[in-house]
């Protein structure tokens, strides 16, 4: 048989009934208490969520008006700092083609005339003021395309930070456009709209590591240095036009020095040319009356040794005479006369003859001399006036 279970009293029956009818009823209460907090939570959460909502949308749609004001000033910023890059571009291409050329054309020009004038000859290879004015200029364009190197790289520097501050506001751009997509999104958001995702336990979502502050702050720099750099900018655009406005002033300044003092040694050599010529005309004209003049002398000569011939014949045959016919007579007084005066004649004339060919050997030499000198001149204004000249006249100091 099973073992039986345990019997209760009447009494511990009804305080049974009494004690389970006690629990009902408090269950019952807590339910009521429950039922009524869940509708005052709702009412109270609804009410809340809403305007937190509503709160949220507000600061989403004022942050997007913040940003897309910030995007604003950005791009205004890079349009200007693109557009002072294109002008840097255009004055690097400037500085560019002034120094290229100075290098290929007239540097090239200016020491082709040094070498050309090495050519001269003679005495007219001396350091005129031509040589003088080519040098100066020489030096004058090297000295200037070191100043055009030493502004490319200003450019370059000045360009360098324009494309560095281009490419923090690019990417600054890049960043805003973004955040807007974004929060654009986020605005048309709603507790009804599709995709929406809830994380369930502990959620972690990235925060930012700056504020509202931090972040104002970080765009404001970012169009100050774009101011400065802007600023910069400007004036190292006025120093080239500056710049080269003077240089080009210098250099027509210069090249019409060396031209002038090219012409004026041109009309030196000429008219050193001109009486180089005049003395040669009138020393061969000298040179051929000497040669008449010493045919002359040498026929007077030979005439006069036929009288002297005469003369001593005369006296010789005399000599002959015998006794007291051989006197001292008149006659021979005169024949002696005679042949002294024709020795003296002839001596004379010898001494003529001799000056005369020296006097013939000297403008020879004279003459050798001058043609020498008039091919030394005729070389030297062919140099300047025909290899110089024309050659300078490709040089073009353009407006750059």
């Amino acid at each position: 048989m099973p073992t039986r279970p345990m019997r209760f009293n009447v009494s511990h029956w009804h305080i049974a009934n009494v004690e389970s009818y006690r629990n009902v009823t408090a269950q019952q209460k807590l339910a009521d208490r429950i039922l009524a907090e869940a509708d005052r939570l709702i009412d109270e959460t609804e009410d809340d969520t809403i305007k937190r909502k509503l709160e949220v949308d507000h600061q989403l749609d004022v942050k997007i008006k913040d940003v897309e004001f910030r995007k604003e000033q950005l791009e205004w910023q890079k349009k200007q700092l693109d557009e002072e890059l294109d002008c840097l571009i255009t004055y690097m291409m400037r500085v560019e083609d002034a120094e290229k050329n100075l290098g290929h054309n007239s540097l090239d020009i200016c020491r082709k005339c040094i070498v050309f004038r090495e050519g001269r000859i003679g005495i007219d290879l001396c350091k005129d003021e031509v040589d003088v004015e080519l040098e100066h200029e020489e030096k004058m364009i090297v000295a200037i395309q070191r100043m055009l190197i030493r502004v490319k790289e200003q450019v370059k520097e000045q360009m360098r930070r324009l494309r560095a501050m281009v490419y923090t506001i690019v990417k600054d751009l890049d960043d805003k456009s973004m955040s807007l997509a974004i929060d654009r999104m986020n605005l048309q958001l709603n507790e009804k709209s599709s995709g929406l995702c809830t994380n369930q336990g502990p959620v972690s979502f990235r925060t930012g590591s700056c504020n509202q502050e931090d972040w104002e702050a970080q765009t404001a720099a970012a169009i100050e240095h774009a101011d400065k750099e802007l600023a910069s900018g400007r004036p190292l655009r006025a120093y080239i036009d500056v710049v080269l406005k003077q240089i080009i002033d210098d250099l027509w300044r210069q090249y019409d020095k060396v031209n002038s003092a090219f012409y004026r040694r041109i009309e030196q050599y000429k008219e050193q040319k001109t009486k180089l010529e005049n003395h040669h005309y009138e020393t061969v004209r000298l040179i051929n009356e000497m040669t008449m003049k010493m045919t002359s002398l040498k026929k007077a000569i030979a005439e006069k040794e036929e009288f002297l011939a005469l003369a001593q014949t005369r006296r010789g045959n005399r000599s002959q005479r015998t006794n007291s016919e051989l006197c001292r007579d008149e006659a021979e007084t005169y024949l002696e006369a005679e042949s002294d005066q024709i020795q003296d004649a002839i001596a004379k004339l010898n001494k003529s003859m001799m000056e005369a060919q020296a006097s013939l050997r000297y403008l020879l030499r004279t003459q050798v001399q001058i043609e020498e000198d008039i091919n030394i001149k005729t070389n030297s204004i062919k140099i300047d006036e025909v290899d110089c000249m024309p050659l300078r006249a490709g040089i073009d100091y353009r407006a750059f």
